[in-house]
């Protein structure tokens, strides 16, 4: 079993990044507004920030305390819009429960939505013209071709259909001429679409959810998934005993897709800042 190591990928990627970064007139910049003390998010900025620096990028990032108010959130918003340093941008999520996320998210300016998940820019990938990918399923596709994992014609299955990455994935597989099929939790039967797939993609958020006998024998299982157990270990939404001699490749949680997602962050960050620049 092939081990689709995420971490090697996202390094081979960064040390890419960086040397485009170098040939740019100015350093890119990735800004984040952070709303809220939640210690996930707190981390998760910091990487991001961190990743920035490595590549030669700036970051740009407005915290809000918890307490803040729908217009202080859009004032910070319209602040990263009109700030020509910032190249791309994101709303960390999720934001405090008392918040709109769609209606924040409908509010960042599409050409420096980092994310990708502006309904111009969903509406864009699936035209067939993307100009800023959702980063997870993003990361997916380049984990793929690093591996040299060919999905012309191949039968994959998507489990999820979050805008986040289940709609996108397929969208991004479809592009890619795989044969698609779109799994959730309505789906009847679920194990007769995953039996037949060569690829399954498995973003159904919950712990250890798919199981061996969930894959046909040499499979590659792709595991977008991310918990922590009570004993205070991480599990994707596959569990992996049992795989190593059935699945013919596998990303290992944690290090499969999660390093990915920041990589991508800053990918869709420089290809914002030379659209920017092109338009100029």
């Amino acid at each position: 079993m092939i081990r689709l190591d995420g971490k090697e990928v996202s390094k081979a990627l960064r040390k890419t990044l960086a040397q485009s970064v170098e040939k740019t007139k100015r350093p890119p910049g990735l800004g984040v507004i952070l709303v809220g003390e939640d210690p996930a998010s707190q981390v998760y900025v910091r990487n991001k920030m961190k990743a920035c620096s490595e590549v030669g990028m700036e970051s740009v990032e407005i915290q809000l305390p918890s307490s803040a108010s729908e217009d202080e959130l859009i004032t910070a918003i319209a602040a990263m819009n009109e700030n020509p340093g910032v190249d791309a941008y994101l709303i960390q999520l999720p934001l405090p429960k008392k918040f709109n996320e769609q209606e924040m998210i409908g509010r960042i300016d599409p050409k420096k939505d980092a994310d990708g998940l502006t309904v111009e820019n969903l509406g864009l990938l699936m035209a067939g013209r993307p100009r800023s990918v959702p980063c997870t399923p993003n990361g997916v596709m380049q984990i793929l071709k690093f591996y040299d994992i060919d999905v012309v014609g191949k039968n994959v299955v998507v489990i999820g259909r979050s805008q986040i990455v289940g709609k996108p994935m397929a969208q991004l597989l479809l592009a890619a001429n795989a044969t698609v099929t779109v799994c959730h939790s309505k789906t009847e039967n679920l194990f007769e679409h995953t039996q037949r797939a060569e690829i399954v993609v498995v973003a159904a958020g919950q712990p250890k959810f798919l199981k061996k006998e969930a894959f046909k024998k040499g499979a590659v299982v792709i595991d977008v998934g991310m918990h922590r157990l009570p004993s205070g270990k991480l599990c994707g939404d596959v569990d992996p005993e049992g795989l190593e001699n059935w699945v013919s490749a596998l990303t290992p949680v944690p290090g499969g897709v999660g390093p990915m997602t920041i990589t991508m962050l800053l990918q869709n960050t420089l290809s914002l800042y030379q659209a920017s620049e092109s338009a100029t």
